[in-house]
């Protein structure tokens, strides 16, 4: 019987060999949806901001060091792939209403936080803004593929 280990690798039930051999399919999903309106520059940063959120909340996510043929170290990234999506402003702010409706795991990027320097601007910014008057232009969702499905109705692929 088949089954995936705590990084997502597929292994045997009761076997700790790893099948290589194996696509691997993960339970989870990690998601970037984006305001369609974005410069590029903005879709960049924003997208490496609100992923940096996941890392930390859900640390399973994160997969083990990398080391090239010479030895040297590499720091660890996430252990399956970042989907980007963009939509509507109406899309992100539903998106939103559904990921906490969920309780899924969510890091935002709001309007905002382009005018900020540093992170106590930052969180002293989404702060002095009540839930549902965001000006959102990003948010980055983890959890169960269906629900992360679910929560980005409506939202396209990012190009």
């Amino acid at each position: 019987m088949r089954t995936n280990d705590e990084n997502g690798t597929p292994v045997e039930a009761g076997n700790d060999a790893v099948d290589t051999s194996a696509p691997v399919r993960f339970d989870t999903k990690i998601a970037v949806l984006l305001r369609a309106d974005l410069e590029p520059w903005q879709r960049l940063n924003v997208t490496a901001f609100l992923v940096s959120g996941i890392g930390t909340a859900a640390p399973e996510v994160i997969g083990e060091p990398y080391e090239d043929a010479d030895g040297t170290k590499y720091l660890p990234m996430f252990r399956q792939p970042v989907l980007v999506f963009e939509g509507t402003k109406e899309v992100l702010t539903a998106a939103h209403g559904r990921a906490l409706s969920r309780g899924l795991p969510a890091a935002v990027f709001t309007s905002d936080l382009f005018g900020t320097g540093n992170d106590r601007d930052n969180r002293a910014a989404v702060r002095a803004v009540g839930r549902d008057a965001l000006d959102l232009v990003g948010m980055a969702v983890y959890g169960p593929r269906n629900a992360v499905d679910k929560v980005l109705k409506g939202a396209r692929m990012h190009p």
